[in-house]
């Protein structure tokens, strides 16, 4: 799974969270019925998107939802997926998309793919998703020749690339794909109005997801030797975040010109979640989802640590006035007795309730049913001994801490002031 725009399921409301694993799990089985099993490989984060713009302009029926059997990745429980020609669009471009990165693979002589058989059986397969990718894009009305030609554009801008050459240069074959894609979407909802700016979302999304790229990959492409955007053309990361501003703001700008029937989905991903991509990758972000206080991020400080915000550190902020902020719980011990007639001597706590473990048999069984249907990855689940309830690795998110959702998008703590949709959270 890959993609920029990765929401942490404890930023969204039950039903955003619903909606987005439907278009998610939709992508998923579209490319199983459309492409065949090994398919499902390229299911993406950001492919989905395709999927979710297009049910946002349009009416919702029941036949854009079917119930989907037990899977090891939703714990072997069913679900509602979406279905229908936004899913079909997002299962060929991922697959366009994900050729291209073969091949690129291949170009950059990457891991295995050193070795010449390794790359001509990659060439093959990547040639194969381009075939399957273009009948379905046929059959939806989409030219998937127009991704396929900015792909191989991009290989020769990168060998032209050099000091002194705008990096925008180097992004706008991906702009170009993403905008295409995006401006589709329109056409299958039968809203051609919706075309125009959502061409714009797109190929701003082109290039936040290709500077986010170089961003994170530029360290192990120096270490390894591999070509990267920003060391080809000497552009700086704060350069580069300046880019990846302006471009999060052309999105909501566009999102506003476009008319859609129910976009709080396609506003969570494109405004929000987007946002926290372009912090995640430049190290702005911090996660305090477990720590019990709300903590923004503020300058790295020269050891490369995020710090506290000022607003943090103010004299409003609840820790005390004029004070550095506080996080953990309060100074003293909470077990320590208290009134009238309160025993002496060191505080204790309250002992523990008794625990029916299991033992080390039936526990490692327990274990490895949990972990064969991936419930330790994307669930919550008991402890196979103590039984004490857990959440799965993949619920490690890099969120803050979440105050009452808003009505309008389903966001946390953050407000609505990208937009005019009403929305006054705050925490």
């Amino acid at each position: 799974m890959f993609g920029i725009v990765r929401p942490c399921v404890h930023r969204l409301s039950d039903g955003l969270r619903a909606e987005w694993m439907a278009h998610l799990c939709g992508l998923c089985l579209a490319l199983r019925s459309d492409h065949g099993q090994f398919a499902r490989i390229v299911t993406n984060y950001d492919g989905l998107i395709i999927s979710v713009l297009t049910e946002a302009q349009t009416e919702r029926t029941p036949a854009q939802r079917r119930r989907a059997g037990p899977c090891p990745l939703r714990a072997m429980r069913t679900a509602p997926v979406a279905r229908g020609e936004g899913a079909r669009l997002a299962a060929a471009v991922s697959l366009v998309l994900a050729s291209a990165k073969v091949r690129d693979h291949v170009a950059d002589r990457d891991g295995l793919l050193k070795r010449r058989p390794v790359a001509a059986a990659a060439r093959r397969v990547a040639a194969g998703w381009d075939r399957a990718g273009a009948r379905t894009g046929a059959q939806l009305g989409f030219d998937t020749a127009l991704l396929v030609d900015a792909v191989d554009r991009q290989t020769g801008i990168e060998l032209l690339a050099g000091p002194g050459t705008p990096l925008l240069t180097v992004t706008e074959p991906t702009e170009t794909a993403t905008a295409a894609a995006f401006a589709h979407t329109a056409v299958l909802a039968g809203r051609p109005r919706n075309a125009e700016p959502l061409a714009e979302a797109g190929r701003l999304f082109g290039r936040l997801a290709h500077l986010l790229d170089a961003v994170e990959d530029q360290e192990a492409d120096a270490a390894s030797g591999a070509w990267n955007p920003l060391t080809a053309t000497g552009t700086s990361r704060a350069e580069a975040r300046r880019l990846c501003d302006d471009a999060l703001r052309g999105v909501r700008l566009a999102l506003r010109d476009a008319e859609f029937t129910d976009g709080r989905l396609a506003h969570v991903l494109l405004a929000h979640e987007l946002r926290r991509s372009v912090d995640r990758a430049f190290a702005t972000d911090v996660c305090s989802h477990r720590s019990g206080g709300l903590l923004t991020a503020g300058p790295a400080g020269p050891d490369g640590a995020v710090r506290p915000s000022a607003d943090d550190l103010s004299a409003d902020h609840p820790s005390g006035g004029g004070h550095a902020a506080q996080f953990g719980p309060p100074p003293g011990n909470p077990y320590a007795p208290s009134g009238p007639g309160a025993p002496s001597g060191p505080p204790q706590p309250p002992p523990e309730p008794p625990r029916d473990r299991r033992g080390l048999v039936v526990g490692c069984l327990v274990w490895a049913g949990l972990a064969c249907t991936c419930q330790m990855c994307c669930g919550t689940f008991d402890d196979p001994w103590t039984r004490q309830r857990r959440e799965g690795l993949c619920n490690d998110c890099d969120c803050g801490d979440c105050c009452d959702s808003c009505d309008c998008c389903g966001d946390c703590c953050d407000g609505c002031d990208c937009c005019d949709c009403g929305c006054d959270c705050s925490c």
